[in-house]
């Protein structure tokens, strides 16, 4: 199947550099792994169990969303032990540490992904009883 994507140029320099000095063949090759890591990743998510503990880091400018994510974050008391926030530059990085009901963490996790100022969103679950 052939498709096509926006993508920054930035973005696909790096991209390119990466599987490149890894020795991939080329970059479908490099796009299908990446397609079935994110595939696994999601899928492990669906699958978490009722008690776990989890890091769930994302990226995001200030101005743009800090109101609605402190909202969010209000929302998930419940599974949100600890917080931790750094400046870098225009952006800022922060970092939930959670325990609780997998499915809560799940969709805290969701609900971080939908804002637009919002970069990245990547869990580590730790411990998944």
């Amino acid at each position: 199947m052939r498709t096509s994507f926006n993508i920054p140029d930035a973005v696909v320099e790096e991209f390119d550099q990466v599987w490149q000095d890894e020795g991939l063949d080329n970059r479908s090759r490099a796009v299908r792994e990446a397609m079935q890591e994110y595939i696994e990743t999601h899928s492990r998510l669906e699958d978490l169990s009722e008690n776990i503990i989890a890091l769930v880091a994302f990226d995001y400018r200030h101005h743009e969303v800090i109101g609605e994510l402190h909202g969010v974050q209000h929302d998930y008391q419940d599974v949100i032990l600890n917080t931790s926030h750094t400046h870098q530059g225009e952006w800022c990085l922060e970092s939930l540490f959670c325990q609780g009901a997998g499915e809560r963490v799940r969709e805290l996790t969701y609900r971080l992904r939908d804002f637009d100022g919002v970069n990245r969103v990547k869990i580590m679950v730790i411990r998944d009883n």
